[in-house]
């Protein structure tokens, strides 16, 4: 989000502003589809698509082309192979196309409309085209959809939005510091505390939504579906136990709670005498976080997200 109100800032100072997008991909190339980056008429930058000596040159491009307010939207394609037609200059064997988008003043409903969407947590398409840049609100079922016919034949549809929500129960040092980094690392943010006018729920800057609760209800308040991420650092270690009882049935891609280990095994013990599974409590992240020897809140956050990547990119129980 923060990508697309740098984009907003310079199109509301009336600059013309350039939006790199990788449509394709192939091999190794350092570039990913999606991959954005900013190109404003002050020469500030924001973003990478694939970053090195390939990088430098599109900018360069983008930056030429910045001095002509008629200048078209194109694609480009690189091959990193060294020294041949069409490369990048890079040897890593790859292959990427980059979509060069011209916005200026007529983009800001719908640069304001993306940054609305995300706000509140929905998703929208991002279509991009050798004459079109749109968003709308339809779901595309999928993260991508594009064809590349010819220079002057081409789509690219993207989804935007939060592909994964993160649900923080406890607002203290810790949950902001778990706050920051998820929302940095892309995540939808939601905090929630069981305590009024608590300074830290209070002062979190980088959660997307915060709520104080009845812990009895948390259920009612976070989606039961794969893209939930649920990190459980309560106060007292009987709320631990309450939330716990109250999520671990659901099917939540990720469900971990922080305390020590001693504090943990008893834990376990009291919800299997309440006639929970084994089977069901190994789901349970417990302790939460690599064992990286943390003690800060921010690197106990680090500890947790490195655990809940792992988890996301493939390494489950």
């Amino acid at each position: 989000m923060i990508f697309w109100e740098h984009i907003l800032g310079k199109l509301k100072d009336k600059q013309q502003v350039y939006v790199l997008t990788v449509i394709e991909n192939f091999g190794s190339s350092p570039g990913r589809k999606g991959f954005k980056m900013m190109v404003a008429e002050d020469q500030f930058i924001y973003g990478s698509v694939g970053g090195g000596v390939m990088e430098f040159s599109l900018v360069e491009e983008a930056q030429s082309l910045l001095s002509n307010p008629n200048s078209p939207s194109f694609i480009k394609k690189q091959i990193h192979k060294g020294n041949i037609k069409d490369g990048s200059g890079m040897i890593c064997s790859g292959e990427q196309t980059v979509a060069f988008s011209n916005l200026n003043a007529r983009h800001i409903p719908i640069v304001e409309e993306i940054i609305s969407t995300l706000k509140n947590g929905k998703r929208g398409t991002l279509s991009l085209g050798p004459s079109e840049f749109s968003f709308s609100n339809q779901d595309l079922s999928k993260q991508f959809d594009y064809q590349i016919n010819s220079t002057k034949n081409w789509f690219f549809k993207e989804e935007l939005g939060f592909k994964e929500m993160l649900y923080i129960v406890g607002g203290g040092h810790v949950g902001v510091a778990v706050s920051k980094l998820f929302r940095d690392l892309g995540f939808y943010v939601t905090v929630f505390d069981n305590r009024e006018n608590l300074n830290t729920l209070e002062n979190n800057i980088f959660a997307h939504q915060k709520k104080v609760i009845d812990y009895h209800k948390i259920a009612d308040h976070i989606p039961s579906n794969q893209n939930c991420y649920i990190t459980i650092m309560t106060n007292k270690y009987t709320d631990d136990k309450l939330v716990v009882s109250k999520l671990i049935n659901e099917p939540y891609f990720f469900i971990g709670v922080l305390g020590s280990k001693a504090k943990l095994k008893t834990l376990r013990k009291e919800l299997l005498k309440e006639e929970f599974s084994g089977e069901v409590l190994d789901k349970l992240y417990a302790p939460i976080g690599l064992s990286i020897k943390s003690e800060t809140p921010e690197e106990i956050a680090v500890s947790i997200a490195a655990e809940i990547i792992q988890v996301k990119n493939g390494s489950r129980k």
